[in-house]
């Protein structure tokens, strides 16, 4: 996709919930007290790779958490304030009016904040397809949920997140995008499960600093860790 002109390029929308209630299915792989500093790590290496993505012109982060705003920001994301605060799709929709108040003209996507194997080459691949059509989404890894749902230029955003969010999307009209492997863009994080797979994939920096201190319980244990636990390139 070409950046020429004011509307050019994609738009991304990440939703964050504060840090003290996110990510809270991991907390026994995590700990509850470490579990904020693990969604946090997860949101900067996904939206780290969102903004080296060549397709991406900006990333608007939608949170009210200060710590993440904070470091968010310094990555060079936008944060907006979720003003509606009615939850995820409310959040989602209101981060897609924001970032079209500026570029009235801007094809938006959502994208999830917990990819931390997120890889901006297989992200690129994935919007180029999704610029084909007016509405699309990505199924996450279990075929159950979506990890990215895009609208181009003059088409509602219409998210319909959470739980079996792949069959809503299907239904409200926008194309799934199956013909790409792009493992990255769909191994979101919820479970200690989802959390050995991403790190087998290779996360991003934040994460892996974090790797170290996670404890997956007696029948795996910190040893067992993925000896492909390491930082994601493009």
């Amino acid at each position: 996709m070409t950046r020429d002109g004011a509307d050019a390029g994609w738009s991304l929308v990440v939703p964050l919930k504060p840090l003290v209630r996110a990510k809270s299915r991991l907390a026994k792989a995590a700990g509850e007290r470490f579990r904020p500093q693990l969604a946090l790590a997860f949101a900067l290496d996904t939206v780290s790779a969102a903004l080296a993505c060549d397709d991406v012109r900006d990333v608007a982060v939608v949170t009210d958490d200060p710590e993440a705003g904070e470091r968010l920001a310094a990555l060079g994301a936008r944060i907006v304030p979720d003003t509606p605060g009615r939850g995820l799709n409310a959040a989602l929709a209101h981060g897609a009016d924001a970032v079209r108040a500026r570029r009235p003209g801007a094809p938006v996507a959502a994208l999830n904040a917990d990819l931390p194997a997120l890889r901006p080459a297989e992200l690129e691949l994935v919007l180029h397809s999704a610029a084909l059509f007016p509405r699309a989404f990505l199924a996450d890894a279990a075929d159950i949920g979506t990890t990215l749902l895009s609208a181009t230029s003059g088409v509602e955003l219409a998210p319909a997140f959470g739980g079996a969010s792949r069959a809503r999307h299907l239904a409200s009209g926008a194309r799934e995008i199956t013909a790409l492997e792009v493992p990255s863009v769909r191994r979101d994080v919820d479970t200690g499960e989802d959390l050995r797979a991403a790190l087998a994939l290779g996360v991003g920096p934040h994460t892996a600093r974090q790797a170290p201190r996670l404890a997956f319980g007696a029948r795996t244990g910190p040893q067992s860790l993925p000896s492909g636990v390491r930082a994601s390139g493009a």
